[in-house]
C-alpha cells in the first residue's frame, strides 16, 4: 500500500507543478491551448510511470468514483485522497518557490493557477455556470477513466484515452473555472493563493465528487459496463483507425 501512496503522491505533485507551473510560468508564451495540453500531458506521462503501481488515480475525485464503482475500499480510497492532498500541496509549493525567484512575481496579482468563478475570474462566469461545468466534465472525464480501465477495454490504450480527454476539457472550460475536475488539484494553489481561491474552494470539492458520483455509479450499476470478450491488442488498434477515420470524416 506504501508503493500506491506514494505513487498518488509524486502523481499529484506533478499535475500541479506542471499543469498549474504551465499557467504561471509560461501562460503567455503558450496560451490556453498549451496549457490545456500541459495538463493533459502530464497526466499521460503519469498514467504510464505511475499507472502500474497504483492506477493513477492523482484526484480524490476519481478516487470516489472508483470506489463507487466496486473498484476500490473506502479504506483504500481516503488513503489515496490523504496522498493526492498532500502531493497537491507540496507541488504548489514547490510551484510558488519557483514563481516567487522571479522579480515583480506577486502572488495576489499572477495568482499560482488557482481555480474560481465570478466577475473577477478570466472570462467571468458565474457560479451556476462554474457548477454546471464542473460537474458535467468531471462525470465526462471519470467515465472515460472507468471505461478505459475496465477489463473488457484495450488498456494500452488507456492513458492516451485520459490524457486527450483533459486536454479537451481544459481547451474548453480553462475560461470558465481554471478548470478543476480534480479537488486536490484546487487545494493546493488554493492554500497559497488564499483569498478568492480559499473562498470558492467549496465548489471544486463538492462539483467534481458530483460528478464523479454519477460515473461511479454508473458503472456499479453495470449501465456503462462493457459486453463481449477482452479486446485483443489487434483490435484494439483497428478501433483507433476506425475512430481516426470517423474523425477525418
Amino acid at each position: 500500500m506504501l508503493k500506491k501512496l506514494l505513487a498518488e503522491f509524486l502523481g499529484t505533485a506533478t499535475l500541479v507543478l506542471l499543469g498549474c507551473g504551465s499557467a504561471v510560468l509560461a501562460g503567455p508564451e503558450v496560451g490556453q491551448l498549451g496549457i490545456s495540453f500541459a495538463f493533459g500531458l502530464a497526466i499521460v506521462a503519469m498514467a504510464y510511470g505511475i499507472g502500474p503501481v497504483s492506477g493513477c488515480h492523482v484526484n480524490p475525485a476519481v478516487s470516489f468514483g472508483a470506489y463507487l464503482a466496486g473498484r476500490m475500499s473506502i479504506n483504500e480510497m481516503v488513503q489515496y485522497w490523504v496522498a493526492q492532498f498532500l502531493g497537491a500541496l507540496v507541488g504548489a509549493a514547490i510551484l510558488y518557490t519557483i514563481a516567487s525567484g522571479k522579480a515583480g512575481y506577486d502572488i495576489a496579482v499572477n495568482g499560482l493557477g488557482q481555480n474560481g468563478f465570478g466577475d473577477d475570474y478570466l472570462g467571468g462566469y458565474s457560479m451556476t455556470a462554474a457548477l454546471a461545468f464542473e460537474i458535467v466534465a468531471t462525470f465526462l472525464f471519470v467515465v472515460v477513466i472507468l471505461g478505459s480501465t475496465q477489463s473488457k477495454a484495450p488498456s494500452a490504450f488507456a492513458g492516451l484515452a485520459i490524457g486527450l480527454t483533459l486536454t479537451v476539457i481544459h481547451i474548453v472550460g480553462i475560461q470558465v473555472t481554471g478548470v478543476s475536475v480534480n479537488p486536490a488539484r484546487s487545494f493546493g494553489p488554493a492554500v497559497f493563493a488564499q483569498g478568492a481561491a480559499l473562498q470558492q474552494l467549496w465548489l471544486f470539492i463538492i462539483a467534481p465528487l458530483a460528478g464523479a458520483a454519477v460515473a461511479g455509479l454508473a458503472f456499479r450499476t453495470k449501465m456503462l459496463e462493457a459486453d463481449g470478450p477482452v479486446a485483443t491488442p489487434e483490435e484494439a488498434v483497428e478501433m483507433t483507425k476506425q475512430a481516426a477515420n470517423l474523425a477525418k470524416k
